[in-house]
């Protein structure tokens, strides 16, 4: 697995969206991969959160009839956490601070997303 690889996409992610204090990647049933977040952050706890929030939302939305999950986003009073599914085997975790633009964060994280998958997948 190309680790630099890995870190150079949630990096750029970082630095190119306002807002974003950290991310986390992970395997979809919570075990951490690589994170960039800061030390207050435990990966391993926000994965596995992230790993349930992805499942729960997953049958949601197939029980629903809507379709195939691809993020959830939780909204605080101060700042947010993005939880994108990378095909069925893993997600990404995105934290920002109150003043994250969600719009250019989900519009910029499509295509650093499926980079993601074709380096897990390589």
């Amino acid at each position: 697995m190309d680790f630099e690889a890995l870190a150079g996409e949630l990096r750029n992610l970082r630095e190119g969206v306002a807002g974003v204090t950290g991310t986390v990647l992970a395997a979809v049933d919570g075990i951490p991969i690589i994170a960039e977040a800061a030390e207050d952050i435990d990966p391993a706890k926000i994965s596995a959160l992230a790993a349930a929030d992805l499942g729960i939302a997953r049958q949601a939305a197939e029980m629903t009839g809507k379709g195939a999950l691809s993020q959830t986003v939780v909204f605080g009073t101060e700042g947010y956490m993005a939880v994108y599914a990378i095909g069925r085997l893993a997600l990404m975790v995105v934290l920002g601070d109150k003043g994250l633009n969600v719009g250019r964060l989900l519009f910029e994280s499509r295509p650093v997303i499926e980079r993601i998958g074709a380096i897990l997948a390589a």
